[in-house]
């Protein structure tokens, strides 16, 4: 066969999930028609997928959430009044929370009072993925850590796996808390997980990450870590970067330029 068969059980599983989902949520639910779910020809291929960060550019406009608007506008983000509720796929946090090990004693200065980017690091050797037991979250061969929410059955171990709380538990019925629903992406439902995926569904239409696209700053760099000639490559050559809490062996694939 041309394709293996995690393929083709991610394609396979993208398009039933379509159908089951239409027919199990109703028809409020908007649901990506599954042409927009199969790969295209134009798609972006990568063999490890990373960003990188440049918080230098972060710290001049540490007011700014294009990032952050762009991704929950695309991805159905509901926007609940409490914190407690919150869904976030990405997200500022301070420095200190973000890098709690990291030395401080170098760094830029007015970088430790500025809030961090921070997002799923879809890491190398991922715990949640290890810990689902129902494999509704796996590791794509490019490096995504992917999050099928028709398969979660809510029991939030990946949530306590990740060192990062780069997962949300849907605690309330999210839609009714969607400003506008983007008919392009799948709405979700009360009791499952979700995160951010690096945009896996506008790579496979030959789209850059929504929040790379709004970022007019470009401190979000996203490309292909095995590319020796890619703009990711050029950057971690030239620059120091750090990632969150390397010494946990997770091996993260986001990248900050300090």
């Amino acid at each position: 066969m041309g394709i293996d068969r995690r393929k083709f059980l991610t394609i396979a599983g993208l398009t039933a999930a379509s159908v089951i989902g239409r027919k199990a949520l109703g028809d409020s639910l908007s649901v990506a028609p599954e042409s927009n779910l199969l790969p295209e020809e134009n798609r972006l291929i990568g063999h490890r997928w990373a960003m990188v960060v440049d918080l230098r550019k972060c710290k001049e406009q540490h007011n700014c959430t294009k990032c952050i608007d762009a991704c929950n506008a695309v991805h159905n983000i509901p926007q609940f009044d409490n914190p407690k509720d919150e869904v976030k796929w990405i997200w500022k946090e301070h420095f200190k929370e973000a890098f709690p090990n990291q030395e401080k004693e170098y760094i830029l200065e007015g970088l430790l009072e500025t809030p961090i980017t921070v997002m799923c690091n879809h890491c190398d050797n991922p715990p949640c993925v290890r810990v689902c037991p129902t494999q509704a979250t796996w590791k794509r061969e490019d490096g995504i850590v992917m999050m099928d929410m028709h398969r979660c059955i809510g029991c939030r171990y990946c949530v306590a796996a990740c060192p990062y709380g780069s997962r949300s538990f849907n605690w309330r019925d999210p839609r009714p808390f969607i400003k506008e629903i983007n008919k392009d992406y799948p709405t979700r439902t009360r009791g499952v997980v979700e995160k951010c995926n690096f945009c896996a569904e506008r790579l496979a239409r030959g789209q850059m990450p929504a929040c790379v696209e709004a970022c007019e700053e470009k401190a979000l760099i996203f490309g292909d870590l095995e590319d020796p000639d890619s703009e990711v490559r050029a950057l971690l050559r030239e620059n120091f970067a750090i990632r969150r809490k390397p010494n946990l062996g997770t091996n993260p694939e986001v990248y900050y330029i300090v």
